[in-house]
């Protein structure tokens, strides 16, 4: 279990984290989503101690990291593949890792095959590697420990389509035997595919966090295109329901039911109903709108 509790991370004028609570739940995937500069690093890094909250605080399992004895046999952490020693081996760093957690080195040789290095890349040095073979270096240092918890930021950077789906299983995994999983990433396909939980941060504030249901209920709706649209907005808006023009109709907040039984009652000829079918990137730059560097285009605009 991580609690997240009021935390903040100001850098004099400049506030980086503000006020940030979520909680993130054993056996369960939390994607933690943000635009770039949105505060999702600088939160991780207060996670583990690598950077001193202003206020608030962070525990993990009642802790907080820097009060956990040999924390890396509770909490697996990779916030940067790059940031690994150049110039030693594969095999090197894990054995380092083992030894400083008082592990067999026979435990290096399993995460070695559990993240698909052979033992040819294991003799490479970490400067030959490339960024998808850092990935599954930093995945294996991550859980050499065997933890409960794991922190990953960007795992899925560098790795091919075969291994972000190797990723997807083995975080899957984990939760299923009752781990706890942070996951920051850009993706939002791969979040949306693995993630149980997501929590959504931009400005360095939370802007929604829950469940993918919750998340998406009430940024959904239906899809009507009707032979008169212009009656059809009216009768709409007289009703007290919400519509705006997309997609070639109007999105209406409110279930496809409503909709037709409506347009029946007024005598409109709808020529399309269907749910607008909102997935987690429309959730995504709705909430997060006003902390995007570039604009998003409409739809109908990207259709155009």
């Amino acid at each position: 279990m991580i609690n997240v509790s009021g935390l903040t991370k100001r850098y004099g004028a400049f506030t980086a984290v503000d006020d940030a609570t979520f909680t993130c739940r054993p056996g369960r995937v939390t994607g933690f989503l943000g635009p770039n500069g949105a505060g999702k690093t600088t939160t991780m890094r207060m996670m583990v101690g690598l950077a001193e909250p202003t206020s608030g605080e962070v525990t993990i399992g009642g802790h907080r990291f820097t009060d956990i004895p040999n924390p890396g046999r509770h909490v697996g952490v990779l916030l940067d593949a790059s940031a690994q020693h150049a110039g030693r081996t594969g095999r090197e760093v894990l054995v380092l890792g083992a030894r400083t957690m008082g592990l067999p080195d026979a435990r290096v040789d399993e995460m070695l095959a559990l993240v698909g290095l052979t033992a040819t890349e294991a003799r490479r040095r970490v400067r030959d590697y490339s960024l998808g073979m850092r990935q599954r270096l930093g995945i294996a240092n991550a859980l050499l420990g065997d933890p409960s918890v794991l922190i990953l930021d960007e795992p899925a950077n560098g790795l091919d389509p075969a291994g972000i789906r190797w990723m997807r299983g083995l975080l899957r995994d984990f939760a299923a035997r009752g781990g706890t999983v942070l996951l920051s990433s850009h993706l939002l396909h791969e979040v949306e595919q693995v993630a149980d939980d997501m929590v959504l941060i931009g400005h360095g504030r939370i802007v929604a966090s829950g469940d993918r249901a919750s998340l998406v209920e009430g940024h959904g709706g239906v899809i009507v295109q009707a032979l008169d649209p212009a009656a059809l907005a009216a009768a709409l808006h007289e009703e007290g329901i919400a519509s705006r023009p997309d997609a070639g109709g109007l999105r209406v907040e409110a279930e496809a039911v409503a909709v037709g039984t409506l347009a029946a009652r007024r005598g409109i000829v709808l020529t399309g109903l269907r749910p607008a079918g909102d997935g987690l990137e429309d959730v995504f730059f709705q909430l997060t709108a006003d902390t995007q560097r570039d604009a998003v285009p409409a739809a109908q605009e990207m259709a155009a």
